[in-house]
């Protein structure tokens, strides 16, 4: 494995360990209602990332609704709009590379079928298609049971009769709903549900 290889695996894990710590100080804090919209829950974890330590320590940055732009065609007014944005990028600089790290958040809830597809074709299937760069998936739980919701993401998955795609949990010492799935064009992609309670 080469050095840089070894570098982007070891900052895509404190880009993991920055999200978990800002879902833990959220939930300790108590300062947010379930019935948000995503990118509420986004914007108050893209905040307190940064003002993790550990962001400043490690020197990674974290943006929300970051636009992604991969060729531009100038003559192409109002291209910036069409843009597809993610809801999370992390970067840093190291020997004169930028390195970046992305997280697309879906809300979920355990007896929503509607939420749970849109975790798959507006999130997941982004990832598959390349739409969205090699990245991980957050879920935002806000009703019933973590597991018994994933039960029904890969119910879902299954339907599709895309079995080999469904997630599956893996133990993890960053976080304890933890979930991998594994996909024909890009490999594994990480899976971290995060339950918020009713306060």
């Amino acid at each position: 494995m080469k050095l840089s290889d070894v570098y982007i695996k070891a900052f895509a894990e404190d880009c993991i360990v920055l999200i978990v710590n800002a879902y833990n100080t959220v939930i300790a804090e108590k300062k947010y209602q379930t019935d948000w919209l995503e990118n509420d829950f986004s914007e108050l974890l893209g905040h307190h990332v940064n003002e993790n330590e550990l962001s400043l320590k490690k020197g990674i940055t974290c943006k929300t609704e970051k636009k992604l732009i991969k060729e531009v065609d100038s003559q192409l007014k109002g291209f910036a709009d069409k843009l597809p944005r993610i809801d999370f990028v992390y970067f840093k600089v190291w020997k004169m590379q930028r390195f970046e790290c992305y997280m697309e958040a879906k809300r979920l809830k355990e007896n929503d079928s509607a939420l749970k597809r849109a975790y798959i074709n507006e999130g997941m299937d982004r990832y598959i298609s390349e739409k969205y760069p090699i990245g991980c998936m957050l879920g935002y739980n806000l009703e019933g049971d973590v597991e018994k919701t994933i039960d029904g993401v890969n119910s879902l998955i299954i339907k599709d009769k895309r079995n080999s795609e469904t997630l599956n949990l893996i133990s993890n010492k960053l976080h304890k709903s933890y979930y991998e799935s594994n996909h024909t064009t890009i490999g594994i992609l990480k899976h971290i549900i995060f339950q918020f309670p009713t306060i």
